[in-house]
């Protein structure tokens, strides 16, 4: 049973930055074979696909976090992160990473592609 774990969750003001990270356990399967995404739900509103990575590395962002958002991987430490950075305060959300290992929805946004999921973990941005 792949297990996630996420933290890194936080409050801050408009403007600065957090670091989510999501800690991968329990399979078989290398976790480099792994394709994990970061989705947020905000009060109110469906689940949306924030960022996803594949497992050669190649990664896809959702409109509204290009170029402030990062997702990277690290295969060592089994572990997916995601930086944000010039946050607002419409990123406030729940935020939760994702896994699969099927090969052929690599780089999806939709979160019927993923097989497993985390906790999540909170992110408030004060204006």
């Amino acid at each position: 049973q792949v297990q996630l774990v996420e933290s890194g969750g936080g409050s801050v003001q408009a403007g600065g930055s957090l670091r989510l990270s999501c800690a991968a356990s329990g399979y078989s399967t290398s976790y480099y074979y792994m394709n994990m995404g970061w989705f947020r739900q905000a009060p109110g509103k469906e689940r949306e696909g924030v960022a996803t990575i594949d497992y050669d590395g190649n990664t896809a962002y959702e409109d509204s976090v290009k170029g402030r958002f990062t997702i990277s991987k690290d295969n060592a430490k089994n572990t997916l992160y995601l930086q944000m950075n010039s946050l607002k305060p419409e990123d406030t959300a729940v935020y939760y990473c994702a896994a699969s290992f099927d090969i052929r929805k690599k780089l999806s946004l939709i979160g019927g592609a993923y097989t497993y999921w985390g906790q999540g973990t909170q992110v408030t941005v004060s204006s």
